[in-house]
């Protein structure tokens, strides 16, 4: 069944060719595994914010491209990432239930953490902040996009580019990173404070990396076996 249709109903297997569909190995781990890694993603973009040492590039891009067409930064943010999914089309990507629940969830997370945590004063803590926020994020990336229910718009674009051969994890989601950082770095017209910090260059260099690393380890393998009912050879 897929979505209350049978298997070989016709909007079944058209749903599938748009819908990621969710794999069969041990779905409570993936949905597990999904939910923490949304939500520690949200908890660490508001470490960073709190931080107050620069934002992440994508964020850069998007206060450049604000500053340029003063848009609604909300507005703007989901139009970007409407942009970033078109561009899955020729990759042949297709979102899942994860991308859904990413753009649904880590706002809520960052929301809450920012709400809980109030922003520190002693440099120290301030780089604590940092630091952690940004091997969380990289962590709660590796966990969301490992569960294997489609990952989040930009992350997808990642993940397209690696499976059509262009380069490593760590290579494609690096030159990904500097080259929003770039291009928002100039579009918001300042050449450091702001949104453009040391922190922002720590992102862009490491979080590749970490993810590279982390993502193998993290990533729910398919079942090999059979489903229920079906012949075995």
């Amino acid at each position: 069944m897929a979505h209350g249709l049978p298997e070989r109903h016709p909007s079944a297997r058209g749903l599938r060719r748009v819908v990621l569909p969710v794999p069969r190995g041990d779905r409570p781990r993936r949905f597990g595994q999904l939910l923490v890694g949304l939500a520690l993603y949200g908890f660490s973009m508001g470490l960073m914010i709190r931080a107050q040492l620069g934002v992440d590039p994508w964020d850069v891009f998007h206060l450049g491209l604000n500053h340029l067409l003063h848009i609604d930064l909300g507005l703007l943010i989901i139009a970007v990432s409407v942009v970033v999914l078109l561009a899955w089309i020729p990759m042949r990507q297709r979102p899942g239930i994860g991308t859904l629940a990413n753009v649904l969830l880590i706002g809520l997370a960052t929301s809450a953490t920012l709400a809980w945590i109030p922003a520190p004063a002693p440099m120290l803590v301030r780089v604590s902040f940092l630091v952690a926020g940004v091997l969380l994020n990289g962590l709660a990336g590796a966990l969301y996009i490992g569960a294997g229910l489609g990952p989040g718009a930009r992350d997808g674009l990642m993940t397209g580019l690696v499976a059509r051969g262009v380069g490593s994890v760590r290579t494609v989601r690096t030159c990904i990173e500097v080259t929003v950082l770039l291009v928002g770095w100039i579009l918001s017209g300042t050449l450091w404070g702001g949104p453009v910090g040391p922190g922002t260059l720590l992102y862009a260099l490491t979080i590749g990396p970490i993810v590279h690393w982390t993502l193998p380890r993290l990533t729910v393998r398919a079942s090999s076996r059979p489903a229920p009912g079906s012949p075995r050879g």
